[in-house]
């Protein structure tokens, strides 16, 4: 078989259950991976005769596809905001809204809208804290934008932090990493004040499971995910109140958010006196949240 029909009876078999454009992107992805050829390059070499070794690498990789695996799990590779992220299935796929998440961030760094920096230099260095790093993508994309950055990440579960820390390590970004459960607030004392907290946290309520898509709820971490029906902010509440103690004045706090509850996480900000700005994502969604401990200079 060469490198074309296999290709096209790739995309075949995964149409099945991904649309025709997804598919292609998928096939694109898996075929660069395995062949080490850009898109380009695999046409021009389409003739070839495609070797074993390969064809039954891409066989397993599709009968996983076919099973609804994420393609990020089984190359264990993700794209986020320029770089390539190491992901397993201990962590969440970074998603495109979290990438704008820390642009924004970055956006605010360099343009010194940052109340405790003057704008186009970071006079100080800006101390930042990453709730829920999981795989890092966030922690380590903005210490890449701004090496002039002093991040402390955090995390429930340790497999999670064995992933961020090797995102670290191959991406080259000093990131201080540490075990710790952000919802037991005697695990606070660990922690310093900072100028910046950002969090991409839990914030599904459990009873969304059922709408969700198969490769979401039964391979990424629901731990990540899901929070209580009774309970859906908990996660944005004990920001807030973790920045009584650990956001220095007039630091500023920016969260992902669901979009459906936009207005609730920010009523949450808001009761604690918090001047919130909600920010819409490409696709005119309200999916992130800056909240300011104080509107002085702001």
């Amino acid at each position: 078989m060469t490198t074309t029909e296999a290709y096209i009876s790739f995309i075949k078999k995964l149409k099945t259950i991904y649309d025709e454009r997804e598919s292609g992107n998928i096939a694109d992805w898996v075929f660069e991976n395995i062949l080490g050829l850009k898109k380009w390059e695999r046409r021009a070499n389409g003739n070839n005769e495609l070797p074993e070794i390969h064809s039954n690498k891409i066989q397993k990789y599709l009968e996983e596809l076919l099973h609804n695996k994420p393609v990020q799990y089984i190359l264990n590779e993700s794209w986020f905001y320029k770089r390539k992220f190491y992901v397993n299935e201990n962590v969440l796929i970074p998603r495109p809204e979290t990438e704008e998440l820390v642009e924004w961030i970055a956006n605010d760094l360099k343009m010194g809208i940052v109340p405790n920096l003057k704008p186009g230099t970071l006079n100080q260095i800006p101390d930042i804290i990453d709730i829920g790093t999981g795989s890092g993508c966030i922690a380590v994309s903005l210490k890449k934008e701004l090496p002039n950055l002093n991040i402390a990440a955090i995390d429930i579960s340790e497999k999670a932090l064995l992933v961020a820390r090797k995102n670290a390590k191959e991406l080259k970004a000093e990131i201080d990493f540490l075990l710790i459960n952000f919802l037991n607030k005697n695990e606070w004392n660990q922690l310093d004040k900072y100028d910046i907290i950002v969090s991409n946290p839990p914030y599904i309520p459990i009873k969304e499971k059922a709408i969700l898509k198969r490769n979401v709820i039964e391979f990424e971490p629901g731990i990540a995910l899901f929070v209580e029906n009774n309970n859906p902010f908990i996660f944005y509440e004990k920001i807030v109140e973790f920045a009584q103690t650990h956001l220095k004045e007039n630091g500023e706090i920016y969260v992902e958010l669901h979009e459906e509850y936009s207005q609730n996480v920010k009523a949450v900000f808001e009761k604690a006196g918090l001047y919130t700005t909600l920010k819409k994502d490409i696709y005119g969604k309200e999916r992130m949240l800056k909240a300011i401990k104080s509107v002085t200079n702001s």
